[in-house]
């Protein structure tokens, strides 16, 4: 078959699924001039017919290969053809839901929740051992007695995470921080974790009353009083507990400070400086709050992805 003039079809050359491209033509039209045999280029209008093609779901007329998993697809396959990036993709492909650059949500976790959970399951087993041991008069005894004071100490423990969790919240609110509550580590957990532009706050929070005093005696190891009992245990555990969150970052570029800190809600620090032991700070609600709003070399990308990288190695208790 010929044309009008000196253009006539001598060839029409296609790749898988159309004409190939000509050098320099833009997209060649499959034709050839008679004379010279050099590919005549399509026109425009012909681009927009090949353009404006719609994608579908089609048998294949050939055998071909999925865009997306790379998977050899023989003549005759169900797949979705799409006519301008001249692709096919399987319908298994086609089927699975599309992938987003969206990062997860970020879980904060629930601040005193894990102590909550002990408290209310030693107040249950309480509550079944005396009303089995005493079936008729059960209630009036728990109704008479107090709570043991582990008990109440897990329920103590819960209501002074949360009221911290609630400062740190409303006090650095406008600011870059990022919080996270109640986290799991080995042998243990962690009441808060800060992460701020000045570095990662490990801090524990404590709802006790009394005065509170580092005893630094000429010989031995100093020694935490709070009410005028030891409790350098709680120094011990914020040891272990910057040790986790050291162990965590210890691949992390950026060197980040960490800052263990030992939080009262009610306990009595003194009036003059700063409270420290073992380079673990003793502070108020107020004075946390300040040291995370205060500024530092970390940006709000190097805070985000830090934040997560704890959450990660840290779950929820």
């Amino acid at each position: 078959m010929t044309h009008d003039g000196d253009m006539a079809i001598v060839v029409r050359s296609r790749g898988r699924h159309g004409p190939l491209p000509g050098p320099d033509l833009g997209v060649w039209s499959g034709y050839r001039n008679r004379s010279t045999g050099s590919p005549i280029a399509q026109d425009a209008t012909a681009r927009s017919r090949v353009t404006s093609m719609p994608t579908r779901v089609l048998s294949l007329r050939r055998p071909d290969r999925c865009a997306s998993c790379g998977l050899e697809l023989s003549a005759g396959t169900r797949a979705h053809w799409d006519a301008t990036a001249r692709t096919v993709t399987c319908v298994e492909c086609l089927a699975q839901p599309a992938v987003t650059s969206t990062p997860p949500r970020l879980e904060h976790g629930t601040p005193g929740a894990s102590t909550a959970r002990e408290y209310e399951r030693r107040k249950h087993n309480r509550e079944q051992r005396v009303r089995t041991a005493h079936p008729h008069i059960g209630g009036l005894l728990l109704a008479l007695s107090d709570e043991p004071q582990p008990t109440v100490a897990f329920q103590r423990g819960s209501r002074g995470e949360q009221a911290t969790a609630e400062s740190l919240a409303a006090r650095t609110a406008d600011g870059p921080a990022v919080l996270l509550h109640d986290r799991r580590i080995p042998g243990g957990q962690i009441d808060h974790l800060a992460i701020a532009p000045s570095g990662v706050f490990v801090i524990d929070a404590k709802d006790w009353k009394g005065a509170v005093r580092v005893e630094t005696p000429l010989f031995g190891k100093s020694k935490l009083r709070i009410a005028g009992r030891n409790c350098t245990k709680l120094v011990d555990g914020m040891d272990r507990q910057v040790a986790a969150v050291r162990t965590a970052l210890a691949g992390s570029d950026e060197g980040w400070p960490i800052q263990g800190v030992l939080c009262f809600t009610r306990a009595d620090l003194p009036l003059l400086g700063t409270t420290t032991m073992r380079s673990h700070l003793l502070l108020y609600r107020k004075a946390l709050a300040k040291r995370v709003n205060a500024s530092g070399p970390f940006t709000l990308d190097e805070i985000e992805m830090t934040a997560r990288r704890l959450a990660f190695a840290f779950p929820p208790a």
